[in-house]
């Protein structure tokens, strides 16, 4: 058997045949749990020596009023305007927002423990969950959302992009234009949103009986450099698309840096569309065609929905998925045999 401390209310739920939140109204005295039922819940809670957390169980009791976010950095664009939106929205409700950075999975877990052990926050929402091992050290007795990122197993609350449609809609409009050999450049591909928007990619080249070609995709780090690597990369292919899509606009703003560098003229020679509508890409040379998420809006929904696993904590988990435009500019043109 696992150690006490290993012990979760999920581990209690699953012997018990009911969920977490009915054992934590067993743990705190609700009377809204039948007789029989907390009878399982107790005996369970009793074969597995389960000891709740004190702090947990003082959770309906005290209110500090606030909630926190972590994100990988507090600089990027993406994260910040996340993190902007979700505190429009939190001050509304009278809380306030504590933001932190973790790098990397060992800082990640040492905040988790300092913020939910203290109980310095009522509800934790996260950033690219899974850029690394993080979302191993969420804990599961916790209020915890999702921002821009969805959950691979229904657990948490979440508010995403429709990364399957962007990638799509963006392969779509190249496909539109005329292009059939067309290249992409991924973000890091343990990220559930690069996946998602390959296969998007995937299913417009599909549509149009289409296969796509291993050397077509390119691996990067969402960064303007490895937009101008991946260029670089494609060109010694000596068969270079005639359209790329760039999982960001970073990249695709370091991809046209390449492209004037090579003297490759954009878009009679290669078109590229990017993803996010960062505000420098309206005044990239040429002003980026992109797909624009509205990254205020899913910091609010992440928000809202942060402060309402506080205040309802029985409330059944929502998983948002949030669309996005196209926004047209002089990146990408018709394909030029």
């Amino acid at each position: 058997m696992a150690g006490k401390s290993s012990v979760t209310i999920r581990d209690v739920a699953a012997k018990a045949g009911v969920s977490h939140q009915t054992v934590s109204r067993v743990i705190n005295g609700s009377d809204r749990v039948l007789p029989e039922t907390r009878a399982k819940v107790e005996d369970a809670i009793a074969e597995l020596d389960y000891s709740p957390n004190a702090i947990a169980r003082s959770m309906a009791k005290g209110r500090t009023g606030i909630l926190a976010c972590i994100a990988p950095n507090l600089t990027d664009y993406t994260f910040a305007s996340l993190i902007s939106g979700a505190e429009i929205e939190v001050r509304k409700h009278g809380y306030f927002l504590l933001s932190a950075s973790a790098p990397d999975g060992d800082t990640f877990a040492a905040l988790i423990d300092e913020l939910v052990s203290s109980r310095r926050a009522e509800a934790i929402m996260v950033f690219n969950p899974y850029a690394d091992d993080r979302h191993q050290y969420l804990p599961a007795d916790f209020p915890v959302v999702f921002a821009g990122a969805r959950p691979r197993d229904d657990a948490m609350n979440s508010v995403a992009l429709d990364d399957v449609s962007v990638g799509f809609d963006a392969t779509q409009h190249l496909l539109n234009l005329g292009h059939t050999r067309i290249g992409m450049v991924t973000g890091p591909l343990a990220e559930d949103c690069s996946q998602d928007r390959c296969q998007g990619f995937n299913k417009a080249l599909a549509a149009k009986n289409l296969t796509p070609q291993p050397e077509f995709t390119i691996e990067g780090d969402w960064s303007a450099k490895s937009g101008y690597d991946a260029l670089m990369a494609f060109a010694e292919l000596g068969n270079m698309p005639s359209a790329i899509v760039a999982q960001n606009d970073l990249m695709a703003v370091g991809m046209l840096r390449a492209a004037r560098d090579m003297g490759i003229a954009i878009p009679d020679q290669l078109s590229i569309i990017g993803i996010d509508d960062i505000p420098m890409a309206a005044y990239s040379a040429p002003p980026l065609t992109t797909i624009k998420q509205d990254f205020l809006m899913i910091g609010r929904e992440a928000a809202k929905l942060l402060i309402r696993s506080v205040e309802e904590p029985d409330a059944p988990l929502q998983h948002l998925v949030l669309p996005a435009e196209m926004v047209k500019r002089r990146s990408t043109g018709p394909f030029n045999a």
